[in-house]
């Protein structure tokens, strides 16, 4: 990504797409929350302790890498369709790194990659 000061997030439980705010054709990152469980093994309760403990673990890996990818911006505009961007907000805002970043929440509907490049262009003024 180019060093632009705004950025949008759309984000749901497993996926995060980080859209420029750009003139420039543009560009979409996707980053994955992988969750690796092996359900073969052990009880149920045990499953559901270890899924628990992996999902944990998956979410801050999937958040921190998130926040590598946005530290440079000052603007950002978090939306999505479920209560996974106030997650991410609250996981940035226990991070003294992301203090100074501009964050605004919107609930949206699931939009392709298309809605939310327009969505950013209108969010940011260039609608």
């Amino acid at each position: 990504m180019k060093n632009t000061n705004q950025l949008g997030i759309w984000k749901d439980d497993s996926d995060a797409y980080l859209i420029e705010f750009t003139t420039n054709p543009f560009k979409v990152i996707m980053i994955l929350c992988e969750f690796p469980i092996d359900e073969k093994n052990g009880n149920n309760q045990e499953k559901t302790a270890s899924i628990s403990s992996i999902k944990t673990s998956s979410f801050n890996k999937y958040h921190n890498k998130i926040g590598r990818a946005i530290i440079k911006y000052h603007e950002i505009i978090l939306f999505g369709p479920s209560d996974a961007k106030i997650d991410f907000f609250d996981f940035l805002s226990e991070d003294d790194r992301f203090l100074k970043l501009k964050i605004e929440i919107k609930d949206t509907d699931k939009m392709d990659v298309n809605q939310q490049h327009t969505f950013i262009k209108e969010y940011f003024g260039q609608g």
